[in-house]
């Protein structure tokens, strides 16, 4: 593998980190600024706002950008977002830091992706694709836990500072090694791009993803102070819970891609939202024992990302079937949807916690994964009901044709 592919992979390493290292981070930070446990969540949310509407607008913005300049500059952008959140003054200026920084994340991953194929050969260009996201996977092993304690002993202030030296040795990284040639297909405009949305399938598996997603990060983005004021955590052993959990996730996302393969991807959703919704109702009651509690967690990070894989494959069954000219923006228009699961999850949590209680986050984190479940129980009705319907229209022709 090139070693450009290496500076996208610690770009991807450095994004997944600083994306979700604010959930170590919330107790902390509100503590300092002085703000409630619901505006902290908000960090989360907003975000991951940025993300979702960034990425189809910038992406369509910068499509006949060379991709070497585009990559540089965003990641200039994503290390400037990190400085801002280091030396932001107040709790307004941090939420600008954040919205800046996903922003630029948005856009990294329909780019990078498109880099790291024309780095390869052709029949290299998944791995070359999977190698890149696996910066993400090692983000949540390690970058997340590790920036918790960063935050936690050195003040919340230096782990965006880490980051932000991670984003610039990833530019430096991108200025020195990618080509200065890639050759790229320019987007279709955003009005075409905004089509796709008028699929009613379509629309339906972006629910699917936007809701089963965002379920879990209701109760996901307020984990801390679950930790520590519910089950009696000390802070500094958060970030041994959340190494705990981040390699979960990585042993949960393998065994979701695998069982997708396996059973199609309506039936390995099916079982990955009725188990993580199992989880998250037993969270309700395990959180105020630590021990009981730590086998919870684990056992929510085998389940809380395994949708992953299940939903970008079923998106892409989906757009063949009913957009095969825009299977690609199908596709991106998905990674929005999961950005905006995380910002209504995010969102849906404070108010939560800022209404009812910190404690009922883990039971309406699992009601609303039900409902993720329940729509791809009609997803799934859907595509029978169109096999069925095609197969009758496959045997009703030649008796049209003998006819004639």
């Amino acid at each position: 593998m090139p070693l450009a592919l290496f500076a996208l992979t610690l770009a991807a390493f450095a994004i997944g980190t600083t994306e979700f290292v604010i959930v170590g981070l919330i107790p902390t930070i509100s503590a300092d600024l002085g703000v409630s446990l619901p505006s902290g969540g908000l960090l989360v949310s907003l975000y991951a706002l940025g993300v979702a509407i960034g990425a189809p607008l910038l992406t369509a913005a910068t499509g006949r950008v060379p991709r070497k300049a585009l990559l540089v500059g965003l990641m200039a952008l994503f290390t400037a977002g990190n400085l801002l959140a280091w030396l932001a003054p107040g709790y307004g200026a941090l939420v600008a830091a954040r919205i800046v920084t996903g922003l630029a994340h948005g856009v990294f991953f329909s780019v990078g992706s498109i880099i790291a194929t024309g780095l390869v050969a052709q029949d290299k260009a998944a791995r070359a694709i999977a190698m890149m996201f696996s910066g993400m996977t090692v983000a949540f092993v390690t970058g997340i836990p590790l920036g918790t304690f960063i935050g936690q002993h050195f003040g919340w202030r230096t782990t965006f500072l880490v980051v932000a030296a991670f984003g610039l040795v990833a530019m430096l990284g991108a200025l020195l090694l990618v080509p200065a040639r890639i050759a790229h297909t320019p987007p279709a405009p955003l009005r075409q791009q905004l089509r796709v949305l008028l699929q009613p399938r379509l629309l339906l598996v972006y629910a699917m993803t936007a809701v089963g997603y965002g379920g879990s990060l209701i109760a996901f983005t307020f984990l801390a102070p679950i930790l520590q004021d519910m089950a009696g955590f000390r802070p500094d052993m958060v970030s041994l819970v959340l190494l705990a959990y981040g390699v979960s996730v990585a042993a949960g996302n393998v065994w979701g891609g695998r069982l997708a393969d396996r059973k199609g991807p309506v039936p390995a959703l099916k079982t990955i939202f009725l188990l993580l919704a199992a989880v998250l109702l037993v969270l309700t009651f395990t959180a105020p024992h630590p021990w009981l509690v730590l086998l919870t967690v684990l056992a929510w990070g085998a389940v809380a990302f395994g949708n992953v894989p299940g939903l970008q494959v079923y998106v892409v069954q989906q757009a063949r079937a009913v957009a095969p000219q825009a299977v690609d923006v199908a596709s991106g228009f998905n990674i929005a949807a999961f950005n905006l699961g995380v910002a209504g999850g995010s969102w849906a949590g404070s108010l939560v916690v800022g209404r009812l209680g910190l404690e009922h986050t883990p039971w309406i984190a699992a009601l609303v994964t039900l409902a993720a479940y329940g729509l791809t129980v009609l997803s799934g009705r859907l595509d029978r009901q169109g096999r069925g319907q095609g197969a009758t229209e496959n045997q009703a022709t030649p008796g049209v044709n003998a006819g004639a």
